[in-house]
Order: structure tokens, then C-alpha cells, then sequence
């Protein structure tokens, strides 16, 4: 840039300055000085694709303008003396243009957007990138005259659109139209990504476009070192239900438009302004964050209702009143505005000093964005704090949505009444208990085995189901899964016991199903061969259930000595098992849906075909009553239960773990 000629670069102590014949110099805090150090360093090493994260509040505006002025023009190409920055909002290019002009006034800044159309030969353009996606309006800016590319909201560059854009500039981004013709450049030009959430909710690798992160700062350090306002954290028990709300498989978070019927009722829109009457009426600038348009309305509506002068904006708001609107409540001429997803991003309205959370959410970063919307220092307006008020789920039924508590690592159960950041992490500390460094005289497991007795096919305890139940009884009792277990009775029917739903006095019942024909007869006649099976007992107890049935067998079903055969160590269960038997099972084993080592628990024990041919005739009893019984259908729901929720879960953590930004090279994928 010309004015760079005119300029000179001094360092007095710590504090470097920017310094030309126009202005005064540009004093930076000491961690944009460390951000700008971090940038050049990463370039310097040959990095050209590269990301900041800073919390909102923290200057990132500042931080890239004042690392464009202390680029110099590369060697081998000395026409590179133009910038670009990209922004994704009409609002920010106006900030940046303003701000650009104010620290650098000699800087020729133009804008490219819409109506507005820039010369393409300017020291600094700011683009909104739906306006770059026209190929006439993004062909106008060369890239042999551009020494350098900022994008600002840098978490939004993974997207195709953004792809589009930046591939022209850079060969090793990949643009996602295949048939595009890769651009012919003379110099490599740095692409430096700047955002407060500096990740992507949908799974989009930010690889794609930048290779490292070299500076990140978390907005709890940044409240800590005071370059943040103070901030009071209340957070309020809604009586809402969140575990119907359906959740964005890619993005992971709930569906607005199902969340909205949670969130927008009359008696949450209610509590909401009783809260905002009880905690946050005197405050000056309160920014509420809400699910979709029709909730915007009624919130709105709900304080008008109390009194409350509250105003509100949305995506369909006309440019010309959305500034209007949000003019006027950056100069506090009325103390609430209501919105939806508009002022998540790039609102620079200092005086905000109390930020209500009506809309749950299980990102983080979302929650991190809304609520660092009202941390910019602004003594100017009197501004002491910021009052954060959120809302949770009165049952804590859903995991992962990010509340106040959950910020700091709490219980969501505990609320937050008045806390500050130091309240808070002192409870933090208080249940965190200190770690432990004196070795433990117990050594690690080298391998883990898991019997799962559940599954019918499983040869322990001889395939009993219930490794407990022979504590209960003497009885060959075998365990169908979900509370059933069941005594054949030698060719006398059989004695099953279910557990009781929603019976204060019992909590099992028995039956005794007595047989009407010989099994191969009703197998001829394709019937059962059993009669209606009558009520013998409930119990309170399984114990006292399982001891009630033995003694009815032996008085009822099986007198004398053939009750000795019921017997768990009965001689005839320590023979060989029949063809018959070992068919039986070898059919069903064979067609079984879910196989016993799906999960890789190293489970003992599960049957293989050899070990079934080999099998005693107490096993292949036990299986085949088992199976007749219904818990190989039982354990096959729910291993496809444990298998959902151990996908969920696996889901969750990769969720959670995009959302954790460090400084480093980027996976691609």
C-alpha cells in the first residue's frame, strides 16, 4: 500500500506501535500483540493458510487490520499491494469499512456489496461473500494484486459457498463444483480465518481451508484478565420438556422448528418476562435470543404486555429498518430487542448488559456466541456487567444442551442465582475432588472378560440366563430376560414369573401352564400343547416368588421323588444332549439376528457350533425353554438399544470435540 512508504514500525518496551504522518499510533493489548507475533511467526514459516480464535469483545477487527498494515509486499511480486476481507453480513462490512478508515485514514476502503460496487484497485476491500459468489463481482479482484485474504466468522469458511470463493485464490482449496478450472496465480496468498467459535457444528472440516490455528483465547481468560466486562450468571428451571425435541443429525443440535414447540408457549414466553422483571428491570440494553420468528413475536409481545418497551428484528427485517433498530438501541433509547439468529454473529453493540438465553441449545459455541454479545467493556454507557439469564429443562431429560452450569463443568441440576465466574468456579473446585498422588497398590487388569448372560447362547452357569438365580433356588430356574424366568417341569408344563408394572403390593406374579397333549402330537396337529395357564401367587420379592413356585411344583405338579429331577444337578442334565436338541438350537443359533461378540467385550463363553454339538442335555433344556420363551428377541432389542445409544453416544463425543478449538494443524476430514 502506498501509505506503507510513509510509515515506520517502533517497538517502545513491550508496547509496539503503528505510527504514521496522519494518525496516532494504534496501541494494541499485550494478547493481540501475542496474536499478531503468532501470525507472523506461522507465515514467516511458510504457512499461508492459517486461523485465530477470539472471544467476542476481544478486537478481532482491530487484530486483522493491524496485521494487514504489517504485511509488506512479497519480493517477487511487487504489484501485491491490496487486501480483501471477507465478511458474511451487510453490518460487518460497514464495521470493518468504518474501523479501517478510522485506524488507517489514508487508506483508500471501498465495499463490495450489493448496490454498493467497489473498483477492485482500492488498499482494503470488505466483501460480503454472497456478493462474491457472482463470478463478475469476484473477477474484478486479481490475484496478483492481492497480498493478502481475511475472512472473518472463519467457522462459516468450510462451506461450499466459501469454498467457491477462496479456491480462486488458493489451488489447495478444493472448490466443489469439479469442473472448475483451477486459478493460474504468480504468489502464494495468505488466507487468515478470524472467529470467535472457530469450529463447525455440522461436521464440515475446517482442514478444508485452513492448515493450523495459531492463536486462541478462551472469553473466561479474557473476563479473568478483565478485558472482558464482569458477567452475573442466573440461570432458571423451566417447566419445559426437551426429550421430544428432535436433533439435527449433522449439526447436532435441536431442530428449531421442533424446538419451538417446547420453548414457545404462553407460560414460558411468561416466565421469561418475570424473570426479566425480577432479575434484569434495571438494566439499560437486554438482548433476548429466541427459536424462530413466530417465537420473536410472541416474546415480544409477552413484554409489551407488561409494560416493557421491546422491539424486535429478524432475518426478514429490511436492511434500512434493521439498522434503524439496532441504531437505536445501541444509543439505549429502549431496553429491550427481541431477535432470531440475527445478532448471533457480528454485532458490535457494546452497551448490551444483560443477554437472556431463550432458546436451549447443545452447542456450545452457540451458546458461547449468544451470550458474548453483551461482554464488551463500555464504560461510555456506565456499563458495571452483564446479567447472562438462561433457561433448562426442569428434569434435566436431555444430554449435551449447554446451560451456565454446564459451562463450568457443574451438575445441570445446580443453578446459578447471581453467580460470578468466581462463584462458579469455586463450587467447581468444591466437588472436583484433588487428585491423588499416591500410587494405588492395586494393579491395572491387563484384559477385562465379560460374561453377557443374557444372551440364550451363552453356555455358563448351564445357560441359565442368571448366574443369581441359583442363590434363589435348587430349581433349574432359567432367566428369559426383563425380569421372566421360567421352571420347565419335565414334561408337566411349565412355571413362569413375570415382574409387575404398576402394582404397589406385588411385584411378581407366577403362573402354571399345565400341558394338554404330548408336544410331538400338538406338533402333528400344529396347536399348542398347552392348556390356559392359571394365577398360583404374587410375591413381593423375586426371592419370595421363586420359593413359592418350588413348593407348589413339588406339592402340585411333580409329587415325590420325580421332583428330584427339577433339580440344577440332576444326573440327566450332565448327559450328552440329543439330536433333537442340538438341531433344534443349531437352527436358531444359525438365524439369530445380532451376533454374540458384535461389540467386542471379549465376552466368555458365547457359543460357538462346535461347543453346541457338544453341549449337555441341562444346557440345551435351558436354551431351548429360553428360546421358547422369548429372550432371544428379548436380547436382540436390546443390544440394538445398547448399539443406538453407544452410536449416540460416540456421535456426542465428536460433537464435543469439535467444538474444542486448540492451537494446531486442522484434520482435514
Amino acid at each position: 500500500m502506498p501509505c506503507l512508504l510513509r510509515s515506520r514500525l517502533y517497538t517502545v518496551g513491550r508496547l509496539r506501535c503503528y505510527t504514521t504522518a496522519a494518525h496516532k499510533p494504534v496501541i494494541l493489548r499485550p494478547y493481540q500483540e501475542s496474536c499478531l507475533d503468532a501470525c507472523l511467526d506461522a507465515l514467516a514459516r511458510g504457512s499461508t493458510r492459517i486461523g485465530v480464535s477470539l472471544p467476542t469483545g476481544a478486537g478481532k477487527t482491530m487484530v486483522f487490520i493491524s496485521l494487514l498494515s504489517r504485511l509488506s509486499t512479497p519480493h517477487h511480486a511487487p504489484e501485491a499491494i491490496r487486501s480483501l476481507v471477507i465478511v458474511n453480513s451487510v453490518e460487518l462490512a460497514q464495521q470493518t469499512a468504518n474501523h479501517a478508515r478510522c485506524l488507517f485514514p489514508e487508506w483508500s476502503v471501498e465495499i463490495e456489496q450489493g448496490k454498493h460496487h467497489a473498483s477492485g484497485s482500492a488498499d482494503l476491500t470488505v466483501a460480503t461473500f454472497q456478493t462474491l459468489l457472482r463470478s463478475q463481482r469476484l473477477q474484478k479482484f486479481a490475484a496478483r494484486y492481492l497480498k493478502a485474504i481475511i475472512v472473518d466468522e472463519a467457522h462459516h469458511a468450510a462451506a461450499p459457498s466459501y469454498r467457491r470463493i477462496l479456491s480462486y485464490f488458493d489451488t489447495a482449496i478444493q472448490n466443489p463444483d469439479a469442473d472448475t478450472q483451477a486459478p493460474v496465480l504468480t504468489h502464494p496468498i495468505p488466507i487468515l480465518g478470524f472467529s470467535a467459535t472457530f469450529s463447525r457444528h455440522d461436521g464440515l472440516a475446517l482442514g478444508s481451508v485452513f492448515e493450523e490455528i495459531v492463536y486462541h483465547r478462551d472469553f473466561l481468560e479474557m473476563i479473568k484478565e478483565q478485558w472482558l466486562c464482569n458477567v452475573r450468571f442466573t440461570t432458571v428451571r423451566a417447566n419445559i420438556d426437551l426429550s421430544e425435541v428432535t436433533v439435527n443429525s449433522r449439526s447436532g443440535d435441536f431442530n428449531p422448528s421442533s424446538l419451538a414447540h417446547v420453548v414457545n408457549t404462553d407460560t414460558v414466553n411468561e416466565l421469561l418476562v418475570r424473570t426479566w422483571l425480577d432479575k434484569a428491570a434495571d438494566r439499560k440494553s437486554t438482548l433476548v435470543f429466541c427459536v424462530n420468528l413466530s417465537h420473536v413475536s410472541n416474546v415480544t409481545a409477552a413484554f409489551r404486555a407488561a409494560g416493557v418497551d421491546a422491539r424486535y428484528i429478524h432475518s426478514g427485517t429490511p436492511a434500512a429498518e434493521r439498522k434503524t433498530l439496532v441504531d437505536a438501541f445501541r444509543a439505549g433509547q429502549y431496553p429491550v430487542l427481541v431477535n432470531c439468529a440475527v445478532l448471533t454473529e457480528g454485532a458490535d453493540i457494546p452497551n448490551i448488559d444483560c443477554v437472556m438465553v431463550a432458546r436451549p441449545t447443545r452447542s456450545r459455541n452457540v451458546f458461547a456466541q449468544m451470550i458474548g454479545r453483551g461482554m464488551r467493556l463500555s464504560p461510555a454507557t456506565g456499563k458495571e456487567d452483564c446479567r447472562i439469564i438462561d433457561f433448562v429443562d426442569s428434569q434435566e431429560r436431555v444430554a449435551g444442551v449447554v446451560s451456565t452450569p454446564t459451562l463450568f463443568g457443574l451438575d445441570p441440576s445446580e443453578l446459578s442465582e447471581d453467580e460470578t465466574i468466581e462463584s462458579l468456579e469455586e463450587r467447581k473446585a468444591a466437588v472436583t475432588p484433588p487428585a491423588s498422588n499416591t500410587p494405588s497398590s492395586v494393579p491395572r487388569p491387563k484384559s477385562v472378560t465379560y460374561v453377557d448372560h443374557e444372551d440364550p447362547f451363552v453356555l455358563a452357569d448351564q445357560a441359565s440366563g442368571d448366574p443369581n438365580v441359583r442363590i434363589l433356588s435348587r430349581n433349574a430356574w432359567v432367566c428369559c430376560g426383563d425380569g421372566v424366568y421360567v421352571l420347565e417341569c419335565l414334561g408337566k408344563g411349565y412355571i413362569r414369573v413375570n415382574p409387575v408394572d404398576g402394582d404397589d403390593e406385588a411385584s411378581f406374579i407366577a403362573h402354571y401352564t399345565p400341558p394338554t397333549m404330548p408336544r410331538g402330537t400338538a406338533f402333528m396337529l400344529k396347536i399348542s400343547p398347552f392348556r390356559r395357564s392359571k394365577k398360583i401367587l404374587t410375591a413381593a420379592t423375586l426371592a419370595d416368588a421363586i420359593r413359592g413356585c418350588d413348593t407348589y411344583a413339588q406339592k402340585e405338579v411333580l409329587r415325590g421323588t420325580l421332583a428330584l429331577g427339577l433339580l440344577r444337578t440332576s444326573k440327566w442334565r450332565w448327559e450328552i444332549a440329543t439330536e433333537s436338541q442340538k438341531q433344534f438350537i443349531l437352527k436358531r443359533w444359525k438365524a439369530r439376528k445380532v451376533l454374540a461378540a458384535a461389540d467386542g467385550q471379549g465376552k466368555a463363553l458365547n457359543a460357538t457350533e462346535e461347543g453346541l454339538k457338544a453341549m449337555k442335555k441341562g444346557e440345551a433344556a435351558n436354551i431351548i425353554t429360553r428360546l421358547k420363551h422369548g429372550a432371544q428377541a428379548r436380547y436382540e432389542k436390546k443390544r440394538k438399544e445398547q448399539a443406538r445409544i453407544v452410536t449416540s453416544l460416540e456421535k456426542e463425543k465428536i460433537r464435543r470435540a469439535r467444538e474444542d478449538v486448540k492451537v494446531g494443524r486442522l484434520a482435514q476430514l
